[in-house]
C-alpha cells in the first residue's frame, strides 16, 4: 500500500504540472482530430546527425526492419483472429475477465480489474514506460527518414484529452509529400523503423530483466498451483457425504452438496474424493464427468502458501522437495512451513499413499503446467525462461519486486506497442506498410487503395464483434 501512496502522489504532481504546461503554452498547441499537438524542433539536428553518421549501418538495418515489420504484421493478424475466435467460442472466458476488448494501458489497469495474473501497473510506470518506448520509436522514424533524405518539418507531443485522464505521444511531423515520392522500399523502411525500434527495446529489457532478477532474487521454495484432482465419470458416483445416489447426475451432486467445507463422494469401486461446491461449478462437467480432489492431507489440512521448509530442511526446486519426500512413507509425520507473502504458516501431518501406488508417501498438490503455444505465448515463455517452473523466489531487497514488475512491464508494452502498431489499419503504421506491399504486388493504385480500405473496414467489423461479445458477457 506505500508505494500506490507514493506513486499517487506523483500522479497528483504530474497532472498539476501538465495542467499548468497546457494553459502557458495554450497558444502554440493546435488541435488536430482527438489530439493537441504541441511542435517543436528538439531533436531533429540530432536525429539528422545520427543518420548521416551510420548510414552505411542504417542502409543494411532499413532490410531488417521490413524483414521484422512483415514478421510483426503476421504475428498481429494471427493474434487478432485468436483474440476473436476465444471471444466467440468461449464466452465464460470474456465473463470472467469483465476487461473491455479494446483499452488502452493506463495505470491502476490491473487492480481496477482485478487481473491477478498480472502485476500491478503503476503510473511510475506508465510514465517512464511510455517516455522509453515512444522516443526510440519516433526518433527511428526520423533517422531512417533522415537516411532516405526526407526532410523532418517538426518533433513534438501530442496529448488524447478523452483517455486517463491525458494520455501521451510523441510524433516526427515528416514532410508527406516528398515521401510519397520516394521508392516503396524507402518508404517501407521509415515506416517499420519504429516497430523495428521497438523490438529493440523489448530486446534489451529482456536482457536488463534477466540480470536483474539472476542477481536480485533467490530460489526460496516452491510453489503449487491446485490440490491434486482426477477426473470421475459421473455415472460411477455411488455416494455423496455418505448418502446414497442413484443415476447420479450433476445437478444431483450438487442437491446433495453443502455450501461451505469439503463434500466427501465415493465411487462403486470405493475410492473417495473431496470437493468443496464452489469448485464442483467452476469445473465440472455437466454431462460424462466432473473433477474431483484426491482424499489427500494437502486439501484436509488447507495447505497453501510457497513450501519453503519440509522437516526443517530449506528447499529451494521440485527436486529438493521430492527428494526429502520419498525418503519417507505412507502414515509417517512430516512438517511443512509454507510462506504466502510475509506470513509464515506451520503444517503437521501424516502422509498419504499415492493413489497410483501404494507404497509412495502423497501430499496431494498439483503443479502448474507452463507449457504454452503460439506466438504470444512463446514471447511469454521467452521472457520468463530464466526462471525455473513451479519455484518460489524471495528477494534480496525489498524494492526488488517494484523494479522487476517495471522491466517486466516495459518487455511486455514494448512487444505489444510493435504489435499493434504493424496491424494493416489506417491509423497505424502498419495501414501504409500495407499499402505499399498491396501497391508493390500489383503495380495499380486502385486495388491497391481498395484493398486497404477492404481490410480497414474488416478490422473495424472485428472490433464492433468483440465489443457485441463483450457486451453480451454482462448478461
Amino acid at each position: 500500500m506505500g508505494a500506490a501512496i507514493y506513486d499517487l502522489s506523483l500522479l497528483s504532481i504530474f497532472f498539476i504540472f501538465l495542467i499548468i504546461f497546457l494553459y502557458k503554452n495554450r497558444k502554440r498547441i493546435k488541435k488536430e482530430g482527438w489530439l493537441l499537438l504541441y511542435r517543436t524542433k528538439w531533436g531533429i539536428k540530432l536525429i539528422n546527425d545520427t543518420g548521416k553518421k551510420y548510414k552505411k549501418l542504417l542502409k543494411i538495418l532499413s532490410y531488417v526492419s521490413i524483414v521484422v515489420g512483415y514478421f510483426l504484421m503476421i504475428s498481429v493478424l494471427y493474434l487478432i483472429g485468436k483474440i476473436v475466435y476465444l471471444y466467440v467460442a468461449y464466452p465464460h472466458i470474456v465473463k470472467a475477465l469483465k476487461i473491455p476488448p479494446i483499452m488502452p494501458l493506463i495505470p491502476y489497469l490491473p487492480q481496477i480489474f482485478k487481473l491477478d495474473f498480472l502485476p500491478p501497473f503503476y503510473f511510475i510506470y506508465w510514465i517512464v514506460i511510455l517516455a522509453i518506448i515512444a522516443i526510440p520509436h519516433e526518433f527511428a522514424h526520423g533517422i531512417f527518414a533522415s537516411i532516405n533524405k526526407i526532410k523532418i518539418k517538426k518533433t513534438g507531443f501530442g496529448f488524447f484529452p478523452f483517455f486517463f485522464p491525458v494520455f501521451l505521444a510523441a510524433f516526427v511531423e515528416l514532410d508527406e509529400k516528398k515521401m510519397q515520392k520516394k521508392s516503396n522500399f524507402s518508404q517501407m523502411a521509415v515506416l517499420s523503423a519504429g516497430t523495428f525500434a521497438n523490438v529493440i527495446t523489448a530486446i534489451i529489457s529482456i536482457l536488463f530483466l534477466w540480470g536483474f532478477f539472476s542477481l536480485c532474487f533467490t530460489a526460496s521454495g516452491i510453489t503449487f498451483q491446485n490440490y491434486a484432482y482426477s477426473p470421475v465419470s459421473i455415472a460411477n458416483i455411488s455416494t455423496v457425504n455418505n448418502i446414497s445416489i442413484n443415476n447420479a447426475s450433476y445437478q444431483k451432486l450438487l442437491n446433495l452438496m453443502n455450501n461451505k467445507g469439503l463434500n466427501e463422494i465415493k465411487t462403486r469401486e470405493n475410492r473417495t474424493y473431496l470437493v468443496q461446491k464452489d469448485f464442483l461449478k467452476k469445473e465440472g462437467d455437466m454431462y460424462n464427468y466432473t473433477f474431483l480432489y484426491d482424499n489427500a492431507p494437502a486439501i484436509k489440512i488447507g495447505l497453501e502458501g510457497a513450501i519453503t521448509e519440509i522437516d526443517n530442511t530449506k528447499i529451494s526446486n521440485r527436486q529438493e522437495f521430492e527428494k526429502i519426500l520419498l525418503s519417507h512413507s505412507p502414515g509417517d509425520k512430516i512438517n511443512l512451513t509454507t510462506k504466502i507473502k510475509d506470513k509464515t504458516n506451520f503444517y503437521h501431518f501424516v502422509l498419504g499413499a499415492s493413489p497410483e501406488n501404494k507404497s509412495r508417501p502423497y501430499i496431494g498438490i498439483a503443479f502448474a503446467n507452463n507449457e504454452r503455444r503460439g506466438i504470444m505465448k512463446g514471447v511469454i515463455n521467452f521472457m520468463s525462461s530464466f526462471k525455473m517452473s513451479g519455484v518460489y523466489y524471495e528477494p534480496k531487497f525489498k524494492a526488488a519486486w517494484f523494479i522487476y514488475d517495471f522491466l517486466w512491464w516495459l518487455v511486455l508494452i514494448s512487444f505489444s506497442v510493435a504489435l499493434i502498431n504493424m496491424l494493416p489499419v489506417g491509423i497505424f503504421d502498419g495501414g501504409r506498410f500495407f499499402y505499399l506491399t498491396i501497391l508493390g504486388i500489383t503495380k495499380n493504385k486502385k486495388k491497391a487503395e481498395k484493398s486497404f480500405k477492404f481490410v480497414t473496414y474488416f478490422f473495424l467489423l472485428l472490433l464492433a464483434v468483440l465489443l457485441v461479445f463483450w457486451g453480451l458477457s454482462f448478461w
